[in-house]
């Protein structure tokens, strides 16, 4: 038994919400990779999550998840994670966010961004080239403490939101870390 595993479960934040400018305004969530859309991809990925919250348009999942907007509409991914946050029913120390484009994700992925989260302000994937992606997990206590006012949410920066907290870097496996910004990004699957 792992330290996490003492921990109550965690929660997780899909932001799905976006305008997708470089995919023609298409709706990330309902794109088909392999007979399935990415929404039902990302929901694999927190499939061990004991609540989700999508932020993004309601569409029919087979799994129970709750839906919301951010205020305004297309505020970008600080308004949208934090809405997606004060939608949880049940406060969890840890909340997983990721993003609907990154179909590779898994379980196990969150997983190890959980573990190297424990005892820290969360832990972020980075590809290959050491970018930081739109994965991670984070202490729900220390985002509170890092959260701007409602209108310095709209169109803030995440690197901005996450600059004073301690995250772990955790190396992407295999294609962990890809994302769907445009319709090349699709065909190269």
């Amino acid at each position: 038994m792992t330290a996490w595993d003492e921990w109550e479960p965690y929660a997780a934040v899909l932001l799905a919400g976006g305008r997708s400018s470089r995919l023609d305004g298409i709706d990330k969530s309902g794109i088909e990779l392999g007979g399935r859309t990415m929404l039902a991809w990302a929901l694999d990925a927190v499939v061990d999550a004991m609540e989700v919250v999508v932020v993004g348009d309601p569409v029919h999942t087979e799994r129970p998840v709750t839906f919301v907007r951010e205020d305004p509409r297309f505020g970008g991914p600080v308004a949208a994670l934090l809405t997606g946050v004060d939608a949880l029913l049940t406060p969890r120390a840890y909340v997983g966010v990721i993003a609907v484009d990154m179909p590779f994700l898994r379980p196990r992925t969150l997983s190890r961004l959980r573990e190297a989260a424990f005892g820290r302000d969360g832990a972020v994937l980075v590809g290959p080239d050491e970018r930081r992606q739109l994965a991670m997990v984070l202490s729900t206590e220390r985002l509170a403490e890092v959260r701007p006012d409602h209108e310095g949410q709209h169109g803030m920066p995440l690197r901005k939101l996450l600059a004073d907290l301690d995250l772990v870097e955790v190396p992407s496996e295999g294609d962990e870390h890809r994302d769907i910004d445009t319709w090349t990004d699709l065909k190269s699957l």
